[in-house]
């Protein structure tokens, strides 16, 4: 199982900005998937999550209305659209797996994606 995640990077507050994750090396179809975030300091944070067919989703109140999860089954992609970035969404960005519904708990993904920075200039 791999999970890679890009897309990161350094912009000014309301910005946008779309991070990918690709997965392989299982059926993603099979997998609720979810993005975290990770600030220096804090704990890991559940930010959006998807369920198995895209038709239900989960975000955080922090993100609600700016943030959109989606993904492709066909390219094995999940997605999270930023729109109206704050400086206070500067983290180390998560992609995660589970088998079956989605979590919005970190301690139920079984596999994780590297990270990708998102830095948010005021």
């Amino acid at each position: 199982v791999q999970l890679q995640a890009s897309g990161g990077g350094l912009v000014q507050a309301g910005d946008s900005l779309r991070l990918s994750c690709a997965a392989s090396g299982f059926f993603f179809s099979r997998y609720g998937m979810g993005w975290f975030r990770q600030a220096p300091g804090k704990e890991r944070d559940i930010v959006a999550a998807i369920s198995r067919n895209g038709g239900s989703t989960y975000y955080a109140d922090s993100v609600k209305a700016r943030f959109t999860i989606s993904r492709d089954n066909a390219k094995n992609t999940v997605y999270l659209q930023m729109n109206s970035l704050k400086p206070e969404d500067t983290a180390i960005y998560y992609c995660a797996a589970v088998y079956g519904p989605y979590s919005v708990y970190a301690s139920q993904y079984t596999s994780w994606g590297q990270g990708t920075q998102v830095t948010v200039s005021s």
